[in-house]
This record gives structure tokens, C-alpha cells and sequence, in this order.
């Protein structure tokens, strides 16, 4: 490591001056919540919109967990509200994988095992505990879109949060 008065700045080999640590675990993390927040949000647009819902409309219906039924007469406020929340949420879910996997190593090794465990555990605990305690008004959910948000919590949460997790763990 290199060392100055202004502490750690890199590890240095050859001509190559490498980001710290922890500096590579923050952007893992950063970058692990942009994937999974803006793969979920294309997911929830493609797929609602694909059945007559407004773009708009889906946003706010992130933010109706905060704020109820009022999130869908704010407008793009609130709609920009549930895109910021969203993200917080997809922070929070990457942010928790990669604390589990500095206790528990073996969750960053298998990622493609966990990551879709930890998936679907998220969609549960979304589901059945953070929903139902929020704001929103709860809707009738069919087979297909219970399908579809198995498929991205899998696919397009739990698996990119692993494989973050195992690329925060895996500094250059």
C-alpha cells in the first residue's frame, strides 16, 4: 500500500495504482444497487405497462408505501419520490447480501446459489411482511405476476447482489 499524510491511496504493482479496499467494496455497492434497482424498474415498467398500467403510474405506486393512496394524486413529484425510494430500497437489499457475506464467506463463493436464494427470500420478506406494513393498498396478485416477481427477484435482484458482493470481495 502506498501511504501518505492523507492516508491509504492505493496499492501500487508495477505502473498500476489500484483503488483501496474499501473504496472497491463502496463502488461494488454503489454499482450492485444501480443494477438491481434499475433492472427491477424495468422489469415492473415492461411488464405492468405491457398490461395497461402508466409508467407514472407504477412509480407512484412505490411511493404509495409511504405516503397511501394520496402518492397517486402528487403528480411527478411523487412519482420522482418512488423512483428515489426504489433505489433506496435496491441499496438496501445489495447493502444487507454483502454485510451477510462478510459474516458468512460462503454467500459471495456460490453466488449463483445464494444470490437466487437471498432473491427469493427478498421477495418474501417485501411481500408478505414490508407491504403489508406500509402505506400501500394491497392488490389481488395472479399467477402471472407472482411468476414475474419470483423471476426478477432471482434473476435480477438476488443474482446481481451476489455476484456484487463476490466482485466487492475480489479487489484487483
Amino acid at each position: 500500500m502506498v501511504h501518505t499524510d492523507a492516508g491509504e491511496i492505493g496499492r501500487v504493482e508495477g505502473n498500476t495504482k489500484l483503488p483501496p479496499t474499501g473504496q472497491f467494496r463502496k463502488r461494488a455497492l454503489l454499482f450492485g444497487a444501480l443494477t438491481v434497482g434499475t433492472l427491477d424498474l424495468l422489469d415492473a415498467l415492461i411488464f405492468f405497462t405491457a398490461r395497461g398500467a402508466q409508467p407514472i403510474r407504477i412509480v407512484q405506486a412505490i411511493a404509495s408505501g409511504l405516503l397511501g393512496p394520496a402518492a397517486f394524486q402528487g403528480g411527478l413529484r411523487t412519482a420522482i419520490l418512488g423512483v428515489c425510494l426504489h433505489y433506496f430500497i435496491a441499496f438496501s437489499i445489495v447493502a444487507t447480501f454483502i454485510l451477510a457475506s462478510w459474516r458468512w464467506p460462503d454467500l459471495r463463493r456460490r453466488p449463483f446459489l445464494w444470490g437466487p436464494v437471498y432473491g427469493v427470500g427478498v421477495y418474501l420478506v417485501m411481500n408478505l411482511i414490508v407491504v403489508p406494513l406500509s402505506a400501500a393498498i394491497p392488490g389481488h396478485k395472479t399467477l402471472v405476476v407472482i411468476v414475474n416477481g419470483l423471476l426478477i427477484h432471482i434473476f435480477g435482484v438476488g443474482l446481481p447482489s451476489a455476484l456484487f458482493a463476490r466482485a466487492g470481495s475480489e479487489a484487483p
